[in-house]
């Protein structure tokens, strides 16, 4: 029961095995690779704090295996292992988010001031999560209680690239067992410079102003509050947030208006004109945990409603008029969660249960269509064991039943179509349909620890049902340069995966190797193809088989008391078995990269550190005809750090340079690639926080 207990308990923040030099005990470091068959790395406020680079994302691209696909210069979303969108969950305080997702250009709506831990599992988590977890699950926590009558924080940031401005506070007190927190959060940044004078699309040359993409400047402003009872047995929370963000698209890139436009994209760089995007997040989630000394019951119930709007002057494509109004898209849609969780141990076993509901509601307004209406009921029960044979090895098994109900509405454009020279149609883009999916999925694995040694081993069955843009997409996405086509008979997804971990550490080296293997039966993915519809190249949704495997290796070197070295790096090969593009790999496959750290720790009126990165990634010349190789590259980066106590509050300081030599490269996996829009250039980002 003792043993039960403290491999399954949370450890606290300080302890946990991150990517920056935090020291642990050989003894503690064991615990928390023991607590799961899966790979699980947490970092803590410090993590996010000391690699600060603008989005949330791109804070944690230190972690391999995580990327960010970068959105501009304000948001990013999360990759893991090659695996993003609907393949992958983000959580916040256990509840999934939902927003708009499925769209390249769909940052997340997360304050990632407010964030107090991150906790990444790579690989299958569908037994705890639902079918969208096939890639691995990023859980966001902000449910730090405070221990004391009143405490804050003010944090101060700027990044000099886009020229950001931003302010962050937060917040906290306890009284007894009552708690309260409250974070705001105000960010305003301009269009932002990337190391070119010109960028090509499609055989048109378009000149720079000052090296800067116009109109990608934006905003953001955050804000949330918790109220809730710490108790010893109970606990409860109640948190309220908003998320508001607007942003611009890349003017030159949304139909080539600027030659068009009467708009002067080059008047100010902090304007944000036509075509923009403007996203609100309103969500209201509830904790509750009761616990004994051997069973713990959980409760989340959550309201989340995602309004997002896309502008743009009226664009006419194929047989569409000139439309009236700018309004070209409207997405509003109200997602309700609920989710019960049993932990309970029994003599060596330690059982997890529970059930999940969630109920998705999305409606569409605008001109333009890309996805239709929908809605979506989903339903799962779970039951999970974990046996501790004896202190050196753990045995888990689980089984999970998910249901899935999809209503996709019919969609007819509001203009004629000729079909004929005398006669013309209404098109109808998207049927009227209604799908059922369920499915058992399953997993086993072990943890077996010997001397230094950790290993794990995990495998499983996974299961995904395909959203609705896949079923019903068929329209123009004019940000993303293409025209996307659905499909509606396509099966739910399966995938059968096999992850692995070796650990091996010692006072003053630590060395990790991470392989997995993924095999998907029936993989969707949106396949480019040669055709082109309406003036942009068609990309359909597509089934195959297809094989995925790779690793994740890291070493981690405590030369002294002032020095420490990391290596680290990441492999991933994709094989398509069948279909159209049979032998080739995958849309946008992450290509081989290595990361090379040393850093410097010393006291100077409190800790200090300077930290070198050298980042290189391999060229990826394993494309998808039409798709383009992109030439591999290699980046400098630098951070600084220090903390300064005053009296009963805390400096903290931290100084992030990426890209120090300005390198010209291109990002595989950005959307922007397409239209030979390079990353951006150097970018130092500050970060000053005061904490009291």
């Amino acid at each position: 029961m003792l043993l039960a207990a403290v491999l399954s308990a949370p450890l606290p923040a300080d302890t946990s095995v991150v990517l920056d030099g935090v020291t642990v005990t050989d003894q503690l470091r064991q615990q928390q690779l023991m607590r799961s068959s899966q790979s699980v790395i947490s970092v803590n406020r410090d993590y996010i704090r000391q690699n600060f680079s603008g989005s949330l994302m791109q804070t944690l691209e230190g972690i391999p295996g995580i990327k960010a696909m970068a959105i501009g210069s304000g948001q990013s979303k999360p990759i893991i292992r090659g695996l993003g969108f609907n393949r992958m969950v983000v959580t916040e305080d256990g509840i999934k988010h939902e927003g708009q997702q499925w769209g390249d250009d769909h940052g997340l709506e997360i304050d990632q001031f407010a964030i107090d831990r991150v906790e990444v599992v790579k690989g299958p988590a569908a037994l705890l999560y639902g079918g969208d977890a096939i890639g691995g699950v990023v859980n966001l926590y902000t449910n730090h209680v405070p221990s004391k009558p009143f405490e804050g924080a003010i944090q101060l940031f700027r990044r000099s690239n886009n020229e950001q401005l931003g302010v962050s506070a937060k917040i906290g007190g306890r009284h007894g067992r009552f708690f309260y927190r409250a974070n705001m959060t105000l960010i305003d940044y301009a269009d932002y410079k990337v190391p070119t004078d010109s960028i090509q699309y499609y055989s048109y040359w378009i000149k720079l102003k000052d090296q800067r993409l116009r109109n990608t400047a934006g905003s953001e402003r955050d804000g949330s509050l918790t109220l809730g009872y710490a108790g010893y047995n109970f606990h409860t929370d109640v948190r309220v947030s908003d998320s508001y963000s607007k942003s611009g698209f890349f003017a030159n890139a949304h139909g080539l208006e600027v030659r068009l436009s009467e708009i002067d994209y080059d008047c100010s760089r902090r304007d944000i004109s036509l075509p923009y995007q403007w996203v609100n997040h309103l969500k209201v989630l509830s904790h509750t945990t009761w616990r004994t000394d051997s069973t713990q019951v959980e409760l989340n119930l959550a309201y989340q409603n995602n309004l997002r709007e896309e502008l743009t002057e009226p664009v006419s494509h194929g047989y569409m008029p000139q439309p009236d109004g700018s309004l070209e898209r409207r997405f509003n849609k109200n997602t309700y969660t609920a989710a019960l969780r049993l932990h309970t141990w029994l003599a060596s076993h330690e059982l997890r249960g529970g059930t999940s509901f969630e109920y998705q509601h999305n409606r569409r307004s605008g001109w333009g269509f890309i996805i239709p209406d929908f809605e979506t009921l989903s339903t799962g029960l779970f039951l999970m064991d974990r046996y501790h044979v004896n202190e050196r090895l753990i045995l888990n098994a689980g089984l999970r039943y998910d249901y899935t109900r999809t209503h996709i509405s019919g969609y007819t454009d509001w203009y004629e179509t000729p079909v004929s020279a005398v006669s013309s149609v209404y098109k109808q883009r998207s049927a009227t349909m209604t799908r059922h999916f369920n499915s058992l999925t399953w997993s086993a694995g072990l943890n077996y620890s010997v001397g230094r040694w950790v290993m794990k081993a995990n495998i499983g069955k996974s299961f995904r049902v395909p959203i609705p843009k896949e079923l019903g997409a068929d329209g123009v996405n004019y940000h993303i340069f293409r025209y996307e086509r659905g499909n509606s008979t396509l099966d739910p997804e399966e995938s059968y995966q096999l992850d692995a971990s070796l650990n091996w550490s010692n006072d003053h080296l630590t060395v990790q190797f991470e392989p997995y293997l993924n095999y998907f039966p029936n993989y969707i993915y949106l396949n480019p193809t040669s055709d082109y519809v309406e003036g942009l190249q068609l990309y359909e949704y597509n089934q195959a088989k297809v094989i995925r495997w790779g690793f994740e290796a890291e070493a981690d070197w405590h030369i002294s008391r002032h020095w420490d070295a990391v290596l680290k790096g990441e492999y991933l090969y994709a094989r398509q078995l069948s279909g159209r593009k049979k032998y080739y790999t995958l849309p946008f496959s992450t290509p081989w990269s290595i990361d090379a750290e040393g850093k410097y720790s010393f006291q100077w009126h409190g800790d200090c550190f300077v930290r070198l990165n050298a980042h290189i990634v391999g060229a990826q010349n394993d494309i998808v005809p039409p798709e383009k190789p992109t030439d591999g590259y290699f980046t400098l980066n630098l951070a600084i750090g220090k903390e300064l106590p005053l009296g009963k509050t805390t400096l903290k300081l931290a100084l992030h340079a990426d890209n120090l030599l300005n390198k010209r490269y291109y990002n595989h996996t950005s959307y922007y690639r397409l239209i030979d829009v390079p990353e951006p250039g150097r970018n130092l980002s500050f970060l000053l926080g005061i904490e009291f």
